[in-house]
C-alpha cells in the first residue's frame, strides 16, 4: 500500500522504517531540508510525499507538534483521498480528534486518534528505527466504538509497526490518562535534576538515580505544546502530588517516625496492587 509520514522526527521516522521494510512505498514530508535528505539518501522513504502522491495515500501518519498537525489537517484534508485513513501520532488527544473527526466527516476519508506508548529520551530521525514499536502498546481514538470491520481494518493497517497490543479508548480517557503515566513523570523528573545536588553526583548514584532522570532529557517546546494543551488533567496530577510529597515532608520536618513509616508502607502497598502483585 502507499504511505504517507508526514514528520519524520523519532516516531515519523521510525513508522517510515518500519513500512518501508515491510516492503510498503512510504512517501514522506518534512520541512526540515536535511531531515528529508538524510530520509532519501539513507533509504528510509521511496519519496517526498507531494500533493500528487498525497492523493494516492491508502494511510497517513501525522507525527506533528498538536498545532502542526492540526494546521496540516485543515491545509491538506481536501486532498486526502476518500479510501485513506489518517493516523495522528500526538501525544494529546482531545484538540486533534476533534479537528479530524470534522475534517474526515466533511471531505471523506476515515481519521482515527493515535498515540504509540513507546520512544526514547532522543529525539529526531536518526535514532529513529524500525524495531522501535515492536511489542509496545497503541491506544486508538476511533470516531466509533462498536464497528468491528472498522476497528479491525485499524489492527491491519497497524500490523507492519509491529504493535504489541492496541487500546481502544475516548480522546478525554486518553488525556485524563496520559496526565498521570507520561505527563507527570517528564515534570517531575525535569524538576527533580534541577537540586543543586546533582551537580556533584558522580560515584552516588546507581539506578534510582537513572531510573528519576531519564526523560528529564526531554524536547522542551514539544512538551510545553503537550503540557498546555493538557493543562487540566496535568494541574490535577500535580495538586496530588505535591499533596502527597508535602506529607512526607511535614512527616520527616516533625520527626514523626511512625507516620513517615505509614506513607512508605501505604506507597509499597499501592505499587504492588498496580503491579497486580
Amino acid at each position: 500500500m502507499n504511505v504517507g509520514v508526514v514528520g519524520l522526527g523519532l516516531i515519523g521516522g521510525s513508522m517510515a522504517r518500519a513500512y518501508k521494510q515491510a516492503e510498503h512505498t512510504v512517501y514522506a514530508f518534512d520541512t526540515d531540508v536535511k531531515t528529508m535528505g538524510y530520509a532519501m539518501l539513507a533509504n528510509i522513504v521511496n519519496g517526498a510525499l507531494t500533493d500528487k502522491e498525497l492523493q494516492s495515500l491508502d494511510l497517513l501518519f501525522i507525527a506533528l507538534y498538536p498545532e502542526a498537525s492540526e494546521e496540516y489537517l485543515k491545509q491538506n484534508a481536501q486532498l486526502i483521498p476518500k479510501t485513506c485513513t489518517v493516523i495522528d501520532l500526538c501525544g494529546t488527544k482531545r484538540r486533534i480528534c476533534d479537528t479530524g473527526f470534522a475534517l474526515a466527516q466533511q471531505y471523506g476519508f476515515t481519521f482515527i486518534g493515535g498515540h504509540p506508548m513507546a520512544g526514547t529520551q532522543y529525539s529526531g530521525i536518526k535514532y529513529s528505527r524500525a524495531s522501535l514499536f515492536k511489542g509496545a502498546p497503541m491506544v486508538i481514538v476511533p470516531p466509533v466504538y462498536d464497528d468491528i470491520i472498522l476497528l479491525d481494518n485499524i489492527k491491519k493497517l497497524l500490523e507492519p509497526a509491529g504493535f504489541g497490543s492496541i487500546s481502544v479508548t475516548t480522546a478525554a480517557e486518553h488525556d485524563r490518562m496520559i496526565a498521570f503515566t507520561s505527563q507527570l513523570a517528564h515534570v517531575v523528573s525535569n524538576a527533580y535534576v534541577k537540586s543543586e545536588t546533582a551537580k556533584a553526583h558522580g560515584g552516588f548514584s546507581a539506578g534510582s538515580y537513572k531510573d528519576m532522570t531519564r526523560v528529564a532529557w526531554l524536547n522542551e517546546k514539544m512538551w510545553t505544546e503537550l503540557f498546555m494543551e493538557n493543562n487540566d488533567y496535568l494541574s490535577h496530577e500535580l495538586d496530588l502530588i505535591i499533596k502527597s510529597l508535602t506529607e512526607y515532608k511535614d512527616a520527616i520536618d516533625n520527626k514523626d517516625t511512625a507516620r513517615l513509616q505509614g506513607l512508605l508502607r501505604d506507597g509499597r502497598i499501592a505499587k504492588e496492587q498496580v503491579d497486580g502483585k
